[in-house]
């Protein structure tokens, strides 16, 4: 007998030993994490090097890294081959990627699920004042940046021009521009362009730069344009700009949005899943001094815009703390 409780006590202490104060997880070997955003330095990838550092001081043994893609498709697909753990996706994309929709059709992307609404992305067209640009018909027979190719940004676009009956993919209607946010803005200034699709956080630095400029104002999407675009994709909502968010932007535009949300590989473990769905609730301070945008993650709004359904780990957080009955 008592080497049988000699033999309990070890496997308690070993057990304990796998255990930190904080109830998470520790892992007895490195449990490598990647973690994708967008662009090197855009909000996307700043929230996923946000996460990965609190990973990386808050659970023992494990070592997250954060990569930079192209976009949203990109990163769905390196989920759901097993090449990513986590990643910062617009809904949208991941309404059509699970479904088999728009570029995904005949291939859906299945092996991820949502962890937790983030920010919502909004729909910001700045055009030239000179261009006379008031519908986004207007493009007709003009220079448009779309975004990357591949992107979130770049299937907006492709939204945007279905609702208007436009086709810019063989350059009949207007010359799209596969652009970065950052070569966008240079082609706007330099008149190779009369706007951009620059779908980002609201007060993003790219629109206060053009803005102070003068030379632009926000194209308006109205409501019956939303409603057309949410039976394409039904996570786009109404949003409106508030006045004076911008340098020259005296009144509010209407225009729309889409949610963002950090999601992750549907086989992960439920126990690592709801760690890492805790430490991102209870370290919002700390997200929100790298990027403000953090500021929108809370419990209330924590199912914002959710297209996709939940891990186990998250419902299990959510189930918790009363988000989810």
């Amino acid at each position: 007998m008592r080497g049988k409780s000699w033999k309990k006590l070890l496997l308690v202490g070993v057990v304990f030993l796998f255990v930190v104060a904080s109830g998470q997880v520790a892992y007895s070997q490195t449990k490598l994490v990647q973690i994708t955003g967008a662009t090197s330095g855009g909000t996307y990838f700043l929230l996923a090097n946000a996460i990965a550092q609190l990973l990386n001081h808050n659970m023992p043994n494990v070592k997250a890294s954060a990569q930079s893609t192209s976009g949203s498709p990109v990163e769905l697909r390196l989920i759901h081959n097993k090449e990513a753990d986590f990643g910062v996706v617009q809904a949208g994309v991941a309404y059509d990627a699970f479904n088999g929709l728009g570029p995904f059709e005949g291939k859906p992307l299945t092996n991820f699920r949502s962890v937790t609404y983030l920010y919502p992305n909004v729909m910001q067209v700045p055009v030239r004042k000179d261009a006379n640009i008031k519908s986004f018909a207007d493009f007709k027979g003009k220079r448009f940046c779309v975004g990357a190719v591949g992107s979130a940004t770049e299937l907006n676009s492709r939204h945007m021009a279905q609702v208007y009956g436009m086709d810019y993919q063989e350059r009949k209607d207007f010359i799209p521009e596969y652009t970065s946010e950052s070569q966008s803005v240079e082609l706007l200034k330099n008149r190779q362009a009369v706007g951009a699709n620059m779908i980002a956080a609201l007060g993003s630095s790219t629109m206060m730069d053009l803005m102070s400029t003068g030379e632009f104002e926000i194209l308006e999407f109205p409501p019956d344009v939303v409603k057309k675009l949410q039976e394409i994709s039904p996570p786009y909502f109404p949003y409106t700009i508030p006045a004076n968010t911008y340098p020259n932007q005296p009144e509010p535009v209407q225009t729309f949005a889409v949610a963002n949300w950090f999601v992750c590989r549907a086989d992960l473990e439920e126990d690592f899943v709801y760690q890492v769905v805790k430490l991102i609730y209870e370290n919002v301070d700390y997200l929100s001094k790298i990027h403000k945008v953090a500021e929108n993650i809370k419990p209330e709004s924590a199912l914002n815009g959710q297209t996709v359904e939940l891990h186990p780990g998250a419902a299990k957080y959510f189930k918790e703390i009363g988000v989810l009955k």
